[in-house]
């Protein structure tokens, strides 16, 4: 069993950063593809980012391509968000999530198997 916490969300304007952490305890990570998704009341979970079991390989959603950057450190058990030049449509509640099956990166929710509680990220404009 892994638990998952998010961390870093908050208020903040159009075009400023927000760095969200995601802690993991029960198990390590070192095996788990990890993703971020969020979710807006009234719409689909949506994908953001991705990585890899050992952080070479990420992938994202074309809506945050260029301006988010998602990371990992192992030996903290720990993975990361950077979000860069943030928009109003980026207001959302994030989430972290774990795949066991760190064999492939999935970008579809239902593939992951363990989720945080969420953390709300809102900007302005």
């Amino acid at each position: 069993q892994v638990q998952l916490v998010e961390s870093g969300g908050g208020l903040v304007q159009a075009g400023g950063s927000l760095r969200l952490s995601c802690a993991a305890s029960g198990r390590t990570l070192r095996r788990y593809t990890m993703g971020w998704f969020r979710h807006v009341p009234g719409k689909e979970r949506e994908f953001v980012a991705a990585i890899n079991w050992s952080g070479v390989s990420t992938y994202y959603a074309d809506s945050v391509k260029g301006r988010f950057t998602i990371s990992r450190d192992n030996a903290k058990n720990t993975m990361f968000l950077q979000m860069d030049s943030l928009k109003p449509e980026d207001t959302a509640v994030y989430y972290c999530a774990a795949d066991r099956d760190y064999t492939v990166v999935a970008m579809t929710w239902p593939e992951y198997d363990y989720w945080g509680q969420g953390t709300q990220v809102t900007v302005s404009s």
